[in-house]
């Protein structure tokens, strides 16, 4: 995973790249604490982006949810065309987060949202390969 930091004007401060696992989570953290005022936008946050998103928010990060379409839309205004790669993902990430302030506030899972995926969870019972 790539983290991208940028400042009010959207110029990149800070990107560091980290390995999908529990250490990178941990360095991501302890990396992160360099910049006190943080507010932590995820592309696809109740998609691809929910495990990291929900581990932030875990460790009492502000997580946005940025989607897809949206950073893929500023990818293509800023540099004209559609190309993509993990640092750029996510330079445009940040930029389509501090350029739109009504993105969607994740939720931790066990918040109201949460808790009806956990009943659906327990009212499907499996038995004898069937689903009740």
């Amino acid at each position: 995973m790539v983290a991208a930091t940028i400042d009010e004007q959207g110029e990149v401060v800070g990107q560091e790249t980290f390995p999908a696992n529990r250490k990178g989570l941990r360095d991501l953290e302890r990396w992160a604490k360099r910049f006190p005022q943080r507010r932590w936008a995820v592309e696809g946050a109740a998609g691809i982006g929910r495990p990291l998103a929900q581990k932030l928010l875990a460790a009492g990060e502000g997580v946005v949810d940025v989607p897809p379409k949206l950073s893929a839309r500023v990818r293509v205004l800023s540099t004209g065309n559609a190309r993509k790669n993990d640092r750029l993902d996510a330079t445009f990430t940040a930029l389509a987060a501090l350029r739109n302030d009504r993105l969607a506030s994740v939720q931790p899972e066990d918040g109201p949202e949460g808790h009806a995926e956990e009943v659906l969870r327990l009212l499907t019972v499996s038995a004898g390969g069937r689903t009740w």
